[in-house]
């Protein structure tokens, strides 16, 4: 089938809610995908933060096959024998105590949102002073249904499909004082992404995350962390809040979690889960014996992968670093092991640069407009980071300096 064949049925058939690049994959092997023409690419994005063992890998197809000749679903009403294994591996990495599968981050972080609200009734019930409130943060992303853009701090997610969810406050990015000003006793959950993704690879200042743990420790609240893009390796640790210090209440995680498989997953302690009783929360689909079989060969293989991920992490940071030096259209680089974005100057600019890197067959894309992001597979080699470096340089060194209307535009975007 060709691509233009498909382009016409999408056309026709989907709604349109993707603007597509113009290209048909049709295979892929570790790093590297293939087009319906043959070219290769080289896979920088992993199908944002999906694909984090690359495509094809032999751990991965071997639990596949074997696990689809066996059992693939079995309704949640009964038992299968690799939900608890995979809560175990997962509780013992996270330091948390249950665990709770699902789809999807979307529909882990709607369970997570559910799951305070369930505690705050009981406890409200049983004295406590009431707790409701949600606070989140501007410039945040937490997915598409209705609980997850109520605490998505952008307006061009939100704002079609209000009113949503109500009882969120937006707090300022990385501002304690705003934190402070905002948090009092009827907040049930302060909501994070450790690491904004598509907020443009930001991460949280450790003295904001500290305080956010302190203030909700103090009055009995929840520390909900969104781990969907930055957990399960992306940094080098096992969560990015291990970098911190920090443990919360509540993680919620997805993306690379069965290996292309959809699997979402929310990880608590004893105390939230106390909220919940049989028939509250469920899911069809989720944690069936195939993606959970998956799942469980990807943390064995995650297990053996993190020193890999931190060495050439650090690589690849280094070498954008002096691509930052060298290049006037950079304006900041930021993130952590393989979660990188480096921001330019305009949002021309980074369309430009991605486009370029799209014809020279390497796969990133980018996002809030100006930020070049970087998801690349956890099995990448110094000689994969050093050919796209070089391509990187190539676009950098052809982009043109933003005009002034475009450097006051970018200025406005963000109010941190």
């Amino acid at each position: 089938m060709s691509l233009a064949s498909v382009m016409r049925a999408e056309e026709k058939l989907l709604l349109p809610t993707y603007d597509r690049q113009r290209v048909l994959f049709t295979r892929g092997r570790g790093v590297y995908l293939w087009d319906s023409r043959g070219k290769r690419y080289l896979d920088f994005l992993s199908g944002i933060g999906v694909n984090a063992l690359g495509h094809a890998h032999p751990a991965i197809t071997r639990a596949l096959k074997k696990q689809s000749s066996r059992l693939i679903h079995v309704s949640n009403l009964f038992y299968h024998e690799y939900q608890a294994e995979l809560a175990k591996r997962l509780t013992k990495i996270s330091g948390l105590d249950k665990a709770f599968f699902c789809n999807s981050g979307t529909e882990a972080w709607e369970g997570a949102l559910k799951l305070s609200r369930a505690l705050a009734r009981v406890e409200n019930n049983n004295g406590h002073k009431a707790k409701w409130r949600l606070l989140a943060l501007e410039n945040s992303f937490h997915g598409r249904t209705f609980g997850s853009l109520a605490t998505t701090g952008q307006e061009k997610y939100r704002h079609p499909f209000t009113p949503l969810v109500p009882g969120v406050g937006f707090v300022n990015f990385n501002d304690v004082d705003d934190l402070k000003r905002q948090f009092d006793g009827s907040v049930c959950a302060i909501c994070l992404e450790t690491i904004q993704g598509e907020g443009g690879i930001r991460p949280l200042s450790k003295d904001f995350l500290q305080l956010a743990r302190q203030l909700t420790a103090r009055t009995g609240a929840l520390l909900i962390l969104d781990e969907i893009q930055c957990g399960l390796g992306r940094t080098g640790e096992y969560f990015a809040y291990q970098h911190y210090a920090v443990q919360p209440d509540i993680v919620t995680v997805a993306k690379p979690l069965a290996a292309g498989l959809p699997l979402g997953a929310i990880l608590t302690t004893n105390r939230v889960a106390s909220g919940m009783h049989p028939g509250m929360h469920g899911t069809t689909f989720g944690g069936g014996p195939l993606a959970c079989a998956v799942a469980i060969e990807f943390l064995r293989v995650l297990d053996r992968t993190l020193p890999h991920i931190r060495q050439i992490g650090n690589h690849f940071q280094a070498r954008l670093e002096c691509l930052k030096a060298n290049h006037g259209c950079v304006r900041e680089l930021r993130g952590m092991g393989l979660m990188l974005g480096m921001e330019l100057d305009s949002a021309d600019n980074a369309k430009q640069v991605v486009a370029q890197l799209l014809k020279n067959g390497i796969l990133i894309n980018r996002t809030q407009e100006t930020v070049l992001r970087f998801l690349p597979p956890y099995i990448i080699r110094q000689q994969h980071v050093n050919t796209v470096v070089h391509a990187l340089n190539t676009a950098l060194a052809a982009a043109k300096p933003a005009t002034k209307a475009a450097k006051n535009s970018h200025k406005g975007a963000y109010k941190h």
